[in-house]
């Protein structure tokens, strides 16, 4: 897997920092250059969520006086360079001379075409940017600042943005964001702090193979033990596929599930399975509802499992499984099982005997099922289920931990994925992700963290697309596979 920068705390990053910028100004100044644009970049592709973006948008930046006010007002000069009939406004929180150098830099090239805000503040604003503090903030907020704050969270806002951090962390008054940028370095605050909205990175190179310096190498490959995902590691993905190939090139993906209770859940297994490039997908489920499954996605082998009274899976199909075990490459079960006691032993019973990696998901999360036999395996748990089977993960498991920043757990290293977003707060998001997951660790056997991380990324992205493409509102979870193929070729 390609190497993912590291999440390191405020006082770390200083010492990166300062050792990276070794005291030149121009560097610096390069840094905030390429970081502000990046910012206001990343900021219209998120208001795209919204809608389009007003040609005439009012935008109000809350300026403080160092590095991240440098990088907020480049990014609104970048917005003005774009949209020139934008209104900049800026509000100097600690008054127009506190601005050090290099921030009043930024400032002078931006005030051709900006204004200073007048206070108190009043209307609507479509975009906030928030660039007063970095990590070296140490609370608390001042009583003049905290009113600021509180004032500005009270206005009608369409898209709130911070740089870096909300000024305030946590604090009652604290820039409350829809978005944090983070420049350069993810510090380790922003993974907890609840008014961060949704986090995205912003890579400056620190952490890239030339331009790495040894003291950003060395952090690569020390024990930190938080870490970035990031597109890179869809890179094996974006490859022509050698021209010498079939389809049991590309794995054998078996999926067991389904019930007549959530019939659903394995359909979007399976298509989503298809999506991933896998060879080949055989889906076992209850046989009341292959018929109607194989006219949904032909290109799927659907064998008809036996079924209990309720409609769930019965044990005595377990040699339907055994007959494909031999010629499969990867297995994935749980989506839509139900917690029918019969099927959850047939579960167990399968996961014990298999010795093919396996993505377990759903219903079959159960202590018992999770710890059952000795095969690579990858869970893919929400909350619920994550605190059902907390106690008995094992380090060696692969856990794809969903959630609104979902982190891919093995050992003692934690990778966290920033895309998705809400547009994925509806039903069958996670039959997705499990479906392909599976299919590409059916391709890629041998490299189980490759596969989840992989997954996880590449489902998010075009979860991102889609809301960015329809907003996140007025669509269904299937839409989200109409998406992957734009994802691995922009």
């Amino acid at each position: 897997m390609h190497a993912a920068p590291p999440i390191l705390t405020c006082a770390a990053s200083h010492a990166f920092e300062s050792a990276w910028f070794a005291g030149n100004e121009e560097r610096e100044w390069a840094a905030m250059q390429q970081a502000g644009r990046a910012v206001a970049d990343a900021l219209l592709t998120d208001f795209r969520e919204l809608g389009a973006y007003p040609s005439a948008a009012r935008v109000l930046v809350l300026a403080g006086k160092g590095h991240n006010t440098a990088d907020a007002l480049i990014a609104a000069n970048r917005l003005h360079d774009l949209h020139p009939s934008v209104r900049i406004e800026v509000c100097f929180v600690f008054g127009e001379r506190s601005l050090r150098t290099l921030a009043h830099r930024a400032w002078r090239d931006l005030a051709r075409v900006a204004h200073r805000a007048r206070q108190p503040l009043i209307g609507a604003y479509d975009v906030v940017l928030d660039g007063v503090f970095g990590y070296q903030f140490r609370p608390p907020l001042s009583p003049s600042l905290s009113a600021i704050l509180a004032e500005v969270n009270a206005l009608p806002i369409r898209l709130r943005a911070a740089v870096d951090l909300p000024s305030g962390l946590d604090a009652t008054d604290a820039f409350r964001a829809d978005f944090t940028y983070a420049t350069g370095i993810v510090k380790t605050p922003l993974l907890d702090l609840p008014n961060a909205g949704r986090i995205r990175y912003l890579d400056l190179g620190f952490f890239n193979p030339p331009a790495s310096t040894a003291h950003s190498a060395d952090l690569l490959n020390s024990a930190v033990h938080e870490r970035v995902l990031t597109p890179t590691v869809l890179s094996p993905l974006r490859q022509l596929r050698a021209s010498a190939s079939d389809k049991r090139s590309y794995g054998h993906l078996l999926i067991v599930g389904g019930s007549r209770t959530y019939p659903g859940a394995i359909l979007m297994s399976v298509l989503a399975a298809l999506r991933s490039g896998v060879g080949l997908v055989t889906a076992f489920a209850p046989e009341s509802l292959v018929a109607a499954f194989a006219a949904r996605a032909p290109e799927a082998m659907w064998i008809g499992w036996p079924e209990t009274p309720n409609g769930n899976l019965a044990l005595e199909g377990s040699y339907l499984l055994r007959d494909k075990l031999p010629r499969a490459s990867a297995l994935l079960i749980g989506p839509g099982l139900g917690l029918e006691p019969e099927s959850l032993a047939l579960a167990q019973d399968i996961v014990a005997q298999a010795s093919l990696p396996l993505v377990i998901d759903a219903d079959a999360l159960q202590p018992a099922i999770v710890t059952a036999g000795t095969a690579v395996r990858i869970l893919t748990p929400h909350a619920g289920e994550y605190a059902r089977i907390a106690t008995v993960i094992s380090p060696a498991f692969i856990t794809i931990q969903k959630g609104p920043l979902t982190r891919v757990r093995t050992g003692t290293m934690t990778y966290h994925s920033f895309y998705g977003g809400p547009v994925l707060a509806r039903g069958g998001s996670g039959d997705l992700l499990a479906g392909l997951t599976a299919g590409l660790l059916a391709q890629s056997p041998s490299d189980a963290l490759g596969a989840a991380t992989r997954g996880t990324i590449w489902h998010g992205l075009a979860a991102d697309t889609l809301a960015q493409t329809h907003g996140q509102v007025a669509v269904t979870a299937t839409q989200l596979l109409d998406f992957l193929p734009l994802v691995l070729r922009s």
